[in-house]
Parts: structure tokens; sequence; C-alpha cells
């Protein structure tokens, strides 16, 4: 038998080295996007409660409410100044260093008492700006009337005003606050999530297939039917019967599980600012698309006729108008059955218009049935 080089060696190991790889590339195809069922999907019951909240803010330099013009700020700083033991009544008062503001924060799941929360104030009157100045005690008040937490601290401002005796120049929004741990949480909401035998997962993106997949995680690495889709956007999920674990330790264990989810095509389109998203699963009919745009020209250009020389004629301006008409993209471009997205947008851009007009086409289309896709103005 013919002898073999270590060259040619060498060469064919490398060859069978390279035909290997692009087998294990072609088997594996193309991945596919998965997410984690906690960012799928969130725990009823599990959610932020809204506060608000209504006070002063004080040391402002001059930029504070009129008392005047904004009668709650006078009477607010009236009632507070006598709960204090200082009464007023009846004197006028001329400071420009107070301004009444709303307070809002978030009160987070499980926030225990103690806990400091981040509060936004916004003036309610005509003060200029905010900076500088000081939140006095401002409860906190839940949708149920309730006091759920406190705030007060200085304020810290993102934007500016300056202004001179003829100029002003402002930045930003001078009139709302931030007050970073401003509040402390005085009262509770009962969730004990440990002792629940069953919860339910909303779905952030309601999809019948995602919420089996989900389901379908769920069961196959627990080992049994505890999780089961109610709807397209709940997916329920049950202790085992005898189980030495609770509902905050399935939890932790089932939401890093990664599914596929799965989404209907949508167009979303906001007409004021022009701006088109469409999913990856958009497809559209075949169907012919022609743009064009009509551009009409008008020109003046008058001309003074004068009259010759010793006659009694009148100097007269005599109109002159030029009327142009223009018919640009006059293209006719077709879109095959069953295109994606790319091929879409490739074939619309040969058109060579913008969004506005893309907006109208995809209308069009829409309203032809030959778009298999919701679309949705903004």
């Amino acid at each position: 038998m013919p002898k073999v080089n270590g060259f040619a060696r060498v060469a064919a190991f490398a060859v069978l080295t390279v035909l290997t790889v692009l087998a294990v590339l072609c088997a594996a195809g193309p991945a596919q996007a998965t997410s984690r069922i906690k960012d799928l999907a969130n725990i009823e019951g599990v959610r932020q409660n809204q506060l608000i909240g209504y006070g002063l803010v004080v040391g402002l330099n001059g930029t504070g409410d009129t008392l005047n013009n904004i009668p709650f700020t006078k009477q607010s700083l009236q009632a507070m100044l006598e709960r204090l033991g200082v009464n007023i009544r009846g004197t006028q008062i001329r400071t420009g260093n107070v301004a009444a503001v709303m307070v809002t924060a978030n009160l987070p799941a499980f926030g225990t008492q103690g806990t400091r929360i981040d509060v936004t104030v916004s003036a309610l009157g005509d003060s200029k700006s905010l900076q500088g100045g000081t939140l006095l005690v401002t409860p906190l008040l839940g949708a149920d009337g309730n006091v759920y937490a406190v705030a007060q601290g200085s304020l810290a401002i993102g934007g500016f005003e300056a202004q001179g005796e003829a100029a002003k120049i402002v930045r930003g929004v001078p009139t709302v606050g931030r007050i970073s741990n401003g509040a402390i949480i005085e009262r509770e909401i009962d969730f004990a999530l440990n002792r629940l035998n069953q919860v339910r997962l909303a779905l952030r993106n309601s999809d019948l297939t995602t919420a089996k997949r989900i389901a379908g995680a769920v069961n196959d690495y627990i080992g049994s039917a505890i999780a089961e889709p109610l709807d397209a956007s709940t997916v329920q999920l049950t202790l085992p019967a005898k189980s030495d674990t609770n509902m905050v330790a399935l939890l932790t264990e089932i939401e890093q599980l990664q599914v596929e989810p799965d989404l209907g095509a949508k167009v979303v389109i906001d007409e004021r600012s022009g701006i088109i998203v469409m999913g990856r699963d958009v497809r559209v009919s075949t169907v012919a698309v022609a743009q064009g745009n009509l551009t009409v020209t008008i020109s003046e250009s008058p001309q003074v006729s004068q009259p010759a020389p010793f006659s009694r004629g009148e100097t007269r301006v005599v109109p002159r108008t030029r009327v142009g008409v223009q018919e640009d993209g006059k293209k006719f471009a077709l879109v095959k059955e069953g295109v994606s997205l790319q091929q879409l947008v490739d074939g619309l851009n040969a058109l060579g218009i913008g969004p506005r007009d893309l907006i109208s086409i995809l209308q069009a289309i829409k309203a032809a049935g030959a778009i298999q896709a919701d679309i949705e103005l903004m």
C-alpha cells in the first residue's frame, strides 16, 4: 500500500475537523430567544401600591407661591403654624418662600416598617422653582385613606431657572424634585406568601402558547403536574399534597427556568411622531403598492406696465403667475405572498417613501386584508 506522509495526514485531519464542525452547526439550527419565567410573568398579589400626600416646601429663595393668588397655600401655612402654637389669623402674610406641593411615592411589595422609600415632589401652585427647598412632614395615604408612610427632607432638583432684566433661561423642570429615601414606611401590608398553597402567575404579554410553555416547563422541572394554564394570561401553581417546601421556595426554583415566548403578529404605529414598530411574525399576502406625491408650484412675478411717452395712460402693475405640477414617486412595487419582515421593509423602502407615507401604506394594506397582523395605533 502507498505510504502517506505526515503533511497529508495533517491535512486530512483538518478537513475532517472542519466537516465535523459544520455538521454540528447545521444540526444545531438557529438559536431560539428564551427568557426566564420571572421576566415573563408577575406573581399575583406581589405588587406595588401608589401613595399620595399634600404638603408644604419651605426655604425657597423667593420662588414660592404667591399667597394672594394661591389661597390653599396660605390656608395650609396658617393651619401648620397654628398647630405649632403660632396664631397669625387676620395678619397679612407676604412671604414668597413657601410652596404647596403634591408628594407621590410607590410602596414596594413586602415593605416593612422603618424601611425608607423615594418620593417625588411636584409644585401645585404658581411656584417658579423648588430649588433649595425642604419638604415638611407629609403623611402619604393609600387608596383606602390610611397613612402608610411619612415624608420629609431636602429636595434635589434636576432643572434650574435664571433670569435678568430682559432675558430668562429655564432648563429642565425646576418645579419637580425628588427626595432619595425621603419617606419612612409606617404601616405594612399583610401578605403571607409562604403560607399560600396556590398562586397564579400573570403573564405580562398575554398569549396562550406562552402560558402553555410556562406550565410545561414547570411540570417538567418538578416532575408532577403542579402548573396549569387557565387562560392566555394566567398560569396557576399548586403545591404538591405531600411537600416539605413552601410557596416561596417553589417560586425561587422555577423563576429561573428558560421559556421561549410566543407573541402574535402586531404593527404598532404612533402617528404623532411617525414611529413604526413591526414584529418578526408579520406576514403579507401578494399585493401591489404604488405611491406618488403631487407637488404644485405657484410662483408670482408681477411686471410693471409703463404708458407711452406724452400719453395719457397710467402706470399699472400686471400680474404674472406660473403654475407647475410635478408628480414624484411613480414607482410600482410588488410585495409577494408570505414575505418576511425584512423583505417587507426592503420592498417598501424601494418606493423611496418616508415614515408618514409608510403609515398610510400599512393602513391601506390592512384595509385590503393583505397583511396578517394587528395594527395598533398609539
